[in-house]
């Protein structure tokens, strides 16, 4: 249970509150690479409404929403070969938000070399565009693992889902919910639809493991029938700080991301990597797709495991109410996670970087992850597919064949 203002500090993300001011000394994903095109898009991140643009250099921008000129949004706007044009009076701005025009006002004014857009840092990196909203300095934007291995192909599933962010976070750190929620619930789902159990989700847990590490929270389990010999515990599987879950096994690599709109709304993006053994052949572009929230009733998809969490997250409320919840030991890792936000949080308030800050150039970083999980690779894979996004994937035929599975009769 948390006192309300402790609810407040943690799940409030817009400026000048303390998690917004620990969350923008990160990179954050703020588009796919297709969403910058030469039309400017609205996105919102971290509380604030942005346009994001491509303009006819090649160049991505991100700008406030707002011309500083008359307030009228960017995104009513044309890019030119440099810049932005705001669609209201002509006036025209570059990435850094230096105002190049100003039509309507004198040829020999120099007042416009004193206007600037708010306009924020931005990277391509792996198909995604990131930004950074932070105070200067930026920091290096983390080249992890999974972003940037040239010999793997990829998809991005996404979504926007009506809840916080920090109520996702912590189903991270929840193993327990695995063998109720996938196992029991998905269990009995599957029976009313006339089908099996999934096996390898009603396992027991016998024994689980956080630690903090140096990317975050390194979670370990050993299940029902298996040993600490085995790589779930031997090697677990990290959080991210302060926003993705890495998963996976067999060649599937997924970071889910968690990227905060504002308090009440989480854009959830599933980062999928495919890389089989001795590599992949090169991918002719990365696709991207929306996954589906509800069916063709209305109702939410519950009938695969990344359903079931998210119907789990979303119904907890749009910002879950810690005050009326009463935690136990099965809870322990939700409760280091707050408290990591929470220590984080002060680091910042001392003026001091958060963790996962890296200062210095780098190519990589590797992070830790099971290689043998559930089984053969092969019943992985294919239980992979099926339970997760993946099942929405417009490659995921592709995919089996990348790996020279068969293809099951369901894709």
């Amino acid at each position: 249970m948390l006192s309300a203002e402790k609810n407040e500090r943690l799940t409030r993300v817009g400026p000048g509150t303390p998690m917004g001011g620990l969350l923008r000394r990160y990179w954050w994903p703020v588009a796919t690479h297709d969403m910058a095109t030469r039309v400017p898009v609205k996105r919102r991140l971290l509380g604030e409404d942005l346009v994001l643009y491509r303009d006819g250099s090649g160049t991505v921008g991100l700008l406030a929403e707002q011309c500083p000129h008359r307030r009228a949004a960017l995104w009513l706007g044309c890019t030119e070969d440099v810049g932005l044009r705001c669609g209201y009076h002509g006036w025209r701005f570059d990435a850094s938000g230096q105002c190049l025009e100003q039509p309507g006002e004198p040829a020999d004014s120099t007042f416009k070399d004193r206007i600037r857009a708010t306009a924020y840092p931005v990277q391509e990196l792996g198909g995604l565009i990131f930004a950074y909203l932070g105070p200067l300095p930026a920091p290096e934007l983390p080249r992890y693992d999974l972003f940037v291995w040239d010999d793997a192909w990829r998809d991005i599933g996404h979504a926007e889902l009506p809840c916080n962010f920090v109520q996702i976070m912590e189903n991270s750190v929840d193993p327990y919910h695995v063998e109720w929620l996938h196992g029991r619930y998905g269990s009995f789902l599957k029976e009313l639809g006339g089908s099996g159990p999934l096996p390898v989700v009603t396992k027991k847990h016998i024994k689980v493991a956080f630690e903090v590490f140096e990317h975050g929270i390194l979670k370990r389990r050993v299940l029902e029938g298996h040993t600490e010999e085995d790589e779930d515990w031997k090697v677990g599987h990290p959080l991210v700080f302060p926003h993705m879950l890495r998963v996976g096994a067999a060649g599937l690599a997924t970071f889910q991301i968690r990227v905060p709109i504002d308090d009440e709304n989480t854009w959830h993006v599933w980062y999928q990597t495919y890389r089989p053994e001795g590599g992949a052949p090169p991918q002719p572009e990365i696709p991207v797709y929306e996954v589906p929230l509800r069916d063709e009733h209305g109702e939410y998809l519950r009938d695969y495991v990344d359903g079931q969490d998210i119907v789990a997250w979303i119904t907890q409320g749009r910002i879950s109410d810690r005050t009326k919840e009463h935690l136990g030991r099965s809870d322990l890792g939700v409760i280091l996670l707050r408290k990591l936000y929470a220590e984080q949080m002060d680091a910042v308030a001392r003026g001091e970087d958060p963790l996962c800050t890296y200062r210095e150039p780098h190519d990589v970083i590797d992070l830790p992850m099971e290689r043998d999980k559930f089984g053969s690779a092969v019943e992985f894979r294919q239980l992979w597919t099926r339970e997760s996004s993946i099942r929405y994937s417009p490659i995921k035929d592709e995919i089996f064949e990348l790996f020279g599975d068969p293809v099951p009769a369901w894709a």
